[in-house]
């Protein structure tokens, strides 16, 4: 019996109900911290500075799923390579060539 051949290349393991569940709690988090500024009893200033704070945290967000992604893509790149370099030596491996 014969094993059944690897894929071609990475998956996705997430559904397409999964990402809108993640942008529709994206969005909701955003839209409720927004609402709350604006609405908070407090001096411009202090307004101001909790803008700028929820502004950084989105901003910081974005540039570490980017980050993890990009590792995650690296470690893929990687292991495609060294399966191609094992399956390349295995095909050119020849077991009733003499060695003289």
């Amino acid at each position: 019996m014969s094993t059944p051949p690897l894929p071609a290349g990475p998956t996705s393991k997430n559904t397409n109900a999964f990402f809108l569940q993640a942008g529709l709690a994206f969005g909701v988090a955003l839209l409720t911290m927004v609402v709350a500024i604006i609405f908070v009893p407090v001096d411009p200033w202090v307004r101001a500075f909790l803008a700028l704070g929820t502004l950084f945290l989105v901003t910081s967000s974005f540039t570490l799923a980017k980050c993890i992604r990009d590792a995650q893509e690296t470690t893929q790149v990687v292991a495609r390579l060294d399966q191609a370099r094992v399956d390349r030596i295995l095909s050119e491996h020849d077991p009733f060539r003499s060695v003289a």
